[in-house]
């Protein structure tokens, strides 16, 4: 075990117990069903549209953002899962049999949050450009992050993690163009 996996281990201890009250909380079926659906759409669904669809409803003006948006993304997806496969941290539901798993995950490992990353990403990039949009994205990128800690799939530390790796990715690619 390296150094960066030795101290994951000592942060998955720390974290369990707030993973497991927040996973407990999840027993109630609508909440799950609201959480599952967030996180499904973290999946890329809601960001392919929101990329496709600046253009389509303010023009040729948001080409550029929904462009930087892309990249972004693409740089994001090879940076999380660099990240993961250098790292290895068990999701909680592997490493404590108390957290149950409420949904299938998408790979294997937890640190960092993808899903995170792109809703910080996404979020950042389109408000930039279209403030109005904040009332909507805000809560979206929030319902992402807190469900994947809620369905058993990250620690707090892995989603805090995606998030500003997130908002690392828009600040260069709001440098860059």
């Amino acid at each position: 075990m390296n150094r960066a996996q030795m101290l994951i281990a000592r942060f998955d201890f720390v974290e369990y117990g707030f993973c497991r009250r927040l996973n407990r909380g999840t027993a109630a079926k609508p909440l799950r069903l609201l959480l599952r659906v967030a996180s499904r759409l973290g999946d890329g669904p809601v960001w392919y549209l929101l990329v496709v669809a600046l253009p389509l409803y303010y023009g040729t003006a948001a080409l550029r953002t929904s462009l930087t948006m892309a990249g972004t993304g693409l740089a994001g997806v090879l940076l999380y899962k660099w990240l993961k496969g250098s790292l290895e941290r068990e999701r909680p539901f592997i490493r404590h049999p108390g957290i149950d798993l409420a949904m299938p995950p998408l790979d294997r490992y937890s640190f960092p949050s993808g899903h995170t990353m792109h809703a910080v990403a996404f979020t950042w990039l389109a408000m930039a450009a279209y403030p109005q949009l904040g009332w909507v994205l805000i809560p979206l990128a929030s319902l992402i992050a807190v469900s994947r800690v809620a369905l058993g799939l990250h620690y707090p530390s892995d989603v805090l993690a995606g998030g500003a790796i997130g908002a690392m990715l828009a600040l260069v690619a709001q440098s860059i163009v």
